[in-house]
C-alpha cells in the first residue's frame, strides 16, 4: 500500500514540473514560440496549428474545419505554447 501511494506522489511531482516547465513562455518572439511552418507563419492560421493549414486570407482550416484566426490576434491575445 505504501508504495503505491509513493508512485501516486512521483507520478503527480512529475506531471507537476511537466507543466512548469512546458507552459513557461519566457516571453519569446511569436516565431519562435509557436513554430517556422506556414501554419504558425500565415496571416491566417488555425487555433489547432494542423500540418498544411495556414493561409493569408480567411478560411477554414482543410484539416480540422475551425475558422482561421488573424495571427496577429492569435498571439496578442496572450497566446502561448
Amino acid at each position: 500500500m505504501m508504495k503505491a501511494i509513493q508512485k501516486i506522489g512521483l507520478m503527480m511531482v512529475f506531471v507537476l514540473a511537466m507543466f512548469t516547465f512546458a507552459c513557461s513562455g519566457g516571453g519569446e518572439a511569436a516565431a519562435d514560440a509557436h513554430g517556422e511552418g506556414k501554419e504558425y507563419t500565415s496571416a491566417y492560421v488555425c487555433p489547432m496549428h494542423c500540418e498544411g493549414s495556414g493561409s493569408e486570407e480567411m478560411g477554414q482550416c482543410p484539416v480540422c474545419k475551425m475558422d482561421y484566426v488573424a495571427q496577429a490576434d492569435h498571439v496578442d491575445d496572450g497566446h502561448e505554447h
